[in-house]
Formats: structure tokens, C-alpha cells, sequence
């Protein structure tokens, strides 16, 4: 049995919340530590599960790691090992990055295809793709990615789609290539400047950070570095949202409001009142909120990973949204357990349709991802009664604190153990 939360709905939401790092973040910059033998610490580092995982497989691959609160050390070895096994990988998707690290160092790798949240199909071909433009054989054999090269050499890479995973590998991979990498059509997520930001500090030469054109030049060696990562966007929204649904009042401290702001905007035309600050936002609404459309896409549209908590915010909202999901195709399988709770809301396809209501009614719900775990138990506090969450694992894997957070902001939550 895994443990649930009982959620009480009704409360105000009130009060300040501190954010810490990003989760789509950290994980790569732990991976981009093996570029370069020797210690590289991370500072602000969030406390969730997923960080000892990719721990874990840092250490299959030869590192030593430490843990100690949000701080992050890693000793990477002179020779990494190259075989990331399925015991290490299974449990997230996000082993997948250690591919272009260990293509830079090792010249070959195999990482055995990893699992991770159930959002849809997120296949590899781009990630294989940009490494055979650099030179590698690459396939899928025995469950794993198995790719090798004599040597990388820079080359123009064009992505099919933004993806932010095949951006990172392949990025990765051509710091230390031989010769200029061009990625068009790169992600220009803020973790993605987040980590050539570090990639930077280690002595890689990268141009047009944030923008859709990378280009690499390669160097002959990395050296560690120490470097802060960047506040979780997704986690100050949730709790921005949140705000938002419960007629609340909450400030949320340390993420960029540069990195949010057309949720803001979207949350302004629901008729909140949104005061950026120098490293939050406040998020204020009185009354019930407007229903407005949502459209997710990659950065700097609206993220895919707030697209459970719009859902949450639309099932009380006044009047009908349209929720499209462009990214992840099975990201909707959330819709069905928003139903359990009363949710008027229907699918067809990559579009959800939602009629708000006045008050959602409690029921037992269940989480498929971590996001639809945090938009379950944000639709829990608008609902009457007591609110059963299960599977919340996976919510340990992406909310820091999360019940102590929520508690702090006045909502009732209680975690139930096994």
C-alpha cells in the first residue's frame, strides 16, 4: 500500500511560500557534472525523490555523491563507466540525459530506456537523431539506447520539435565535440538556459541561450564548477493557481516571474490581482474566477506541466474553457478522475472542454504524474467534504514539502502512511 492524503476543502489559501530548485532543472545539471572529471556542487537543490535517484544512477556510472539538504556534491570520475542499467533508470524519465554526457566523455553509452510518468509517448528518435548528425551510430536494441562513435564532430542539427530532452543530450554531447554545432529548433525552456549557463561556467563555448538557435563550439575539456540552481516555475504557479481556485491570498518567493509570465497573465484575466516582485509574485482573487482558454506549448507558451492545475481552475471557474493539450497526448487521462469529483469536463481529443461549477464534491481520487497528483489535491480544496489522493509518490517526486507548504498556507491536508 503507498501512502494518500486526505484533503479537507474550503479553506482560504493565505500566506508566503518559498520555492526551491527546479526539478526539470537539477536533474540535468547532475548529469552535466560527469562532463568533467573532478567536484561540482549544486546549491538550491530541491528535496524530492528524483534527486537520490539520479543520484543512483550517477554512481552506476562511477561518481560519487553526496546529498546534504539542497546542496548537491558530485565527484566524477577520470573514466565514467558507459552502461546505465534498468535498475538505476527505470523509475524516471528524466536518466535519459545522462546519453549526451556520457557520448562526450566516453564516446559510447547505453542507458536502457527509462519509465518515468504516465503522460504519453515521449520516443527518443530526436535524441538519436542529433547524435548520429554528430557522428554516433545510434539504436534501440535489447531495451536499450545503445550509441557509439570514434569521434563527435560538430555539425548542424535541426529538431523536428522543441523538445527540451533531445535539446539537452544533444548539447551536451557537443560541448566537447570537435568542431561548431548548430541546434535549430532548440527548447528555450529556462532550465535549458539554466544549465548552458552552468555548461558555461565548466569552459563550454555556447551562443544563444534562450533563443531558438544554439551554437557550440567545441573545446577540448570541462572543468567542475559550482553553481545555483534555478527556482521551479512550475511549483510557484501550482501555488499560484491554487491561490487563484481557493479566493485566496498567497506571495511566492523565489522563482522568476520572467520564467511565468504568460500564467500570470492568464491568472490577471481570471480576475486575479498579480504584483511581480523582485523574486516572486503575489497572486490575490476574491471572488470566483473567470474561465479562460488555455492552449499548452513549449516555452514561452503555456507550460504543458500546469495544464492539470488550469483543468483545477477551470472546474470552478465561471463559464466554459477550453483546455488544449499540444505536448503530451495522455495527459488527459487526469480529466477522468476530475470527473470522480464531480467536474463537468469532457475530452475529444488534444481539446478538454470544462463548464465550471460552483464547488467540486469530495471523492477517491488517484495520481498518474506528478502534476496530476498536485491538480488533484488542488481540486480537493475546493470540494465539499474530505478528498482521498492516492499514489502520491509521485507528487514526492516533484513538490518539496508539499503538505507542510500547503498546510502552512492554511489548507487541510493530512498524509496517511501505507
Amino acid at each position: 500500500m503507498t501512502d494518500r492524503y486526505l484533503v479537507t476543502g474550503g479553506a482560504r489559501l493565505q500566506g508566503e511560500v518559498s520555492v526551491g530548485g527546479a526539478k526539470n532543472s537539477v536533474l540535468k545539471l547532475m548529469a552535466a557534472a560527469l562532463l568533467a572529471e573532478g567536484t561540482t556542487t549544486l546549491t538550491n537543490s530541491p528535496e524530492i525523490a528524483d534527486v537520490p535517484l539520479m543520484a543512483d544512477v550517477l554512481r552506476g556510472l562511477g561518481a560519487t555523491v553526496s546529498i546534504d539538504g539542497d546542496t548537491v556534491v558530485i565527484d566524477a570520475p577520470a573514466e565514467p563507466k558507459y552502461h546505465a542499467d534498468f535498475d538505476a533508470v527505470k523509475q524516471f524519465r528524466a536518466s535519459v540525459c545522462v546519453l549526451g554526457p556520457l557520448m562526450a566523455r566516453c564516446r559510447r553509452a547505453v542507458v536502457a530506456l527509462p519509465g518515468g510518468d504516465a503522460i504519453g509517448s515521449r520516443p527518443l528518435d530526436m535524441h538519436q537523431a542529433g547524435l548520429r548528425a554528430l557522428g554516433a551510430h545510434s539504436a534501440i536494441e535489447h531495451g536499450c539506447v545503445v550509441a557509439e562513435a570514434d569521434a563527435l564532430v560538430g555539425a548542424p542539427v535541426a529538431l523536428e520539435f522543441p523538445s527540451v530532452g533531445a535539446t539537452e543530450n544533444i548539447l551536451m554531447a557537443a560541448v566537447l565535440a570537435d568542431g561548431q554545432t548548430t541546434i535549430d529548433n532548440a527548447a528555450r525552456e529556462p532550465e535549458i538556459v539554466d544549465l548552458c549557463v552552468m555548461l558555461s561556467q565548466m569552459g563550454a563555448r555556447i551562443d544563444g541561450a534562450g533563443t531558438s538557435t544554439l551554437t557550440v563550439t567545441g573545446v577540448d575539456r570541462l572543468h567542475p564548477t559550482e553553481h545555483r540552481v534555478i527556482g521551479d516555475r512550475i511549483v510557484g504557479a501550482t501555488w499560484g493557481i491554487a491561490a487563484a481556485m481557493t479566493r485566496g491570498d498567497v506571495t511566492v518567493r523565489g522563482v522568476a516571474p520572467a520564467h511565468l509570465q504568460l500564467v500570470l497573465n492568464k491568472l490577471v484575466d481570471t480576475g486575479a490581482r498579480v504584483d511581480t516582485l523582485p523574486d516572486g509574485f503575489r497572486v490575490r482573487h476574491d471572488g470566483r474566477p473567470t474561465a479562460v482558454n488555455v492552449s499548452t506549448l513549449p516555452f514561452p507558451g503555456f507550460p504543458t506541466d500546469l495544464q492539470p492545475m488550469a483543468i483545477g481552475l477551470a472546474t470552478v471557474a465561471d463559464g466554459m474553457s477550453v483546455i488544449t493539450e499540444n505536448v503530451f497526448e495522455a495527459r488527459f487521462r487526469f480529466v477522468e478522475e476530475m470527473v470522480r469529483l464531480g467536474a463537468d469536463a469532457r475530452t475529444d481529443g488534444h481539446h478538454a472542454v470544462v463548464r465550471g461549477i460552483e464547488r467540486l464534491s469530495s471523492a477517491p481520487v488517484w495520481c498518474s504524474d506528478i502534476r496530476a497528483g498536485a491538480g488533484l489535491v488542488l481540486a480537493g480544496l475546493v470540494a465539499d467534504g474530505v478528498t482521498e489522493v492516492h499514489d502520491i509518490e509521485h507528487i514526492d517526486r516533484g513538490y518539496p514539502n508539499f503538505e507542510e507548504n500547503l498546510t502552512r498556507l492554511g489548507g487541510g491536508i493530512e498524509r496517511v502512511r501505507g
